[in-house]
């Protein structure tokens, strides 16, 4: 497994990749980063092109908004916005329209990224969305962002977990047919969850004795076997033997009153079995300002909880605010890090 990286002395130097240049990613990135005081926290390094930047920039009457292309391979001037770019070609900009060639210029950039935060030259990466259906293919056998990069830095297994300021919610199964959820679960796979979970809530949101709810497959948590069995033969051992030796696993509580009744609240996480048993609440609680981390890797990755949004690309109303978000928590994870590994 590739090492985390070590931070850089002034300030932490974080990469920003674009996105679908078709999508939102672009005009969120700039929107973020015309906010001068955001330079007083990190070093920007945007993977994308300087073209695209000046694109949106013009179409959004920005013509201040300001950013310096990076001529030698990580020379980075701390006080400004770095642009790395990523192809020669001129790629033609579209707004709101899926695009193969707007879809292989969002992986070299991504690429790119992934090669310099290996290499040392970054201290965490923040990805625009990209959209599936343009990259996905034989050089691209991903669903996302998430199974791309778990396999880019060896990880054993990652884990998608959504951050916002109400709630922090975590999937055992992440983009998959539902019909397909029952199948991937197993004692093995919702332990190794927890455990991630609970591992990346102590060294990169900085909780000592994280308390995470678990929730049911079934509707209401299986109603003791009546309507379905994952509750008692899969979800509850797993809780029952962590308890045993010490850990704060609750569960399995049934998803619909669990959220009504505001008990998330009362937990540091919450570990959902299925993507939309999770997102649906997390999405209603935290959509303007949440964020997509992926745990479980030795690189700091966050993400707007967005995506490319192609309805409104171009028309100057995308909301800045999850992207904004999600490099304040790279920042966040950055030092919890530090903190941790110092602290051994």
């Amino acid at each position: 497994m590739t090492p985390s990286v070590k931070p850089s002395p002034e300030k932490p130097r974080i990469g920003i990749t674009l996105g679908d240049l078709n999508g939102i990613g672009p005009e969120v990135v700039i929107k973020a980063l015309a906010d001068a005081r955001l330079l007083n926290l990190i070093t920007p390094v945007v993977y994308g092109s300087a073209r695209v930047l000046s694109f949106y920039r013009k179409t959004m009457n920005l013509e201040e908004f300001n950013y310096s292309q990076v001529k030698q391979k990580g020379q980075f001037f701390p006080k400004a916005i770095n642009v790395v770019n990523c192809w020669d070609d001129v790629i033609e900009i579209a707004p709101g329209q899926p695009s193969r060639q707007t879809g292989k210029a969002a992986l070299a950039a991504l690429r790119k990224s992934v090669e310099e935060i290996k290499e040392g030259l970054i201290d965490a990466l923040v990805t625009a969305p990209i959209d599936k259906n343009t990259v996905h293919g034989e050089d691209f056998p991903f669903r996302g962002h998430t199974e791309y990069l778990t396999h880019e830095f060896n990880a054993m297994e990652s884990l998608m977990l959504m951050a916002g300021q109400q709630l922090r919610v975590g999937l055992v199964t992440e983009h998959v047919p539902l019909k397909d959820v029952s199948a991937l679960l197993s004692r093995e796979r919702v332990e190794l969850k927890i455990r991630l979970l609970e591992l990346s809530l102590k060294q990169d949101f900085g909780l000592a004795k994280p308390r995470i709810a678990v929730l049911g497959l079934n509707p209401h948590a299986g109603d003791d076997g009546l309507l379905g069995e994952e509750e008692k033969t899969v979800i509850k051992p797993v809780i029952e033997d962590l308890r045993n030796k010490g850990k704060l696993i609750y569960g399995p509580f049934p998803a619909d009153g669990f959220f009504a009744a505001g008990q998330h609240t009362k937990y540091d996480a919450v570990l959902a079995m299925y993507h939309d048993q999770g997102l649906i609440a997390f999405k209603t609680l935290d959509f303007d300002n949440g964020v997509n981390f992926t745990a479980g890797l030795p690189i700091v990755r966050t993400s707007p909880d967005h995506g490319t949004a192609y309805n409104i690309a171009g028309k100057n109303m995308a909301d800045e605010s999850s992207l904004r978000q999600a490099i304040y928590l790279a920042v966040d994870v950055i030092k919890h890090r530090i903190e941790r590994s110092g602290s051994k």
